[in-house]
């Protein structure tokens, strides 16, 4: 039961840690792009100049 104490806090506190850092990341612009990347990966660039 003395556990309970212990975890219950830590376990709150690491919820509030991981959405502080995904609206952190949110606003930072991390998930402006999903559609350029998934694209890009599709296109053909034979044409290196090497």
């Amino acid at each position: 039961m003395e556990a309970l104490y212990l975890l219950i806090p830590l376990s709150t506190g690491l919820v509030f840690f991981a959405i502080w850092l995904f609206f952190k990341a949110s606003d930072g612009g991390q998930f402006e792009d999903l559609q350029g990347p998934a694209e890009r990966i599709l296109q053909d660039d034979d044409n290196t100049a090497d």
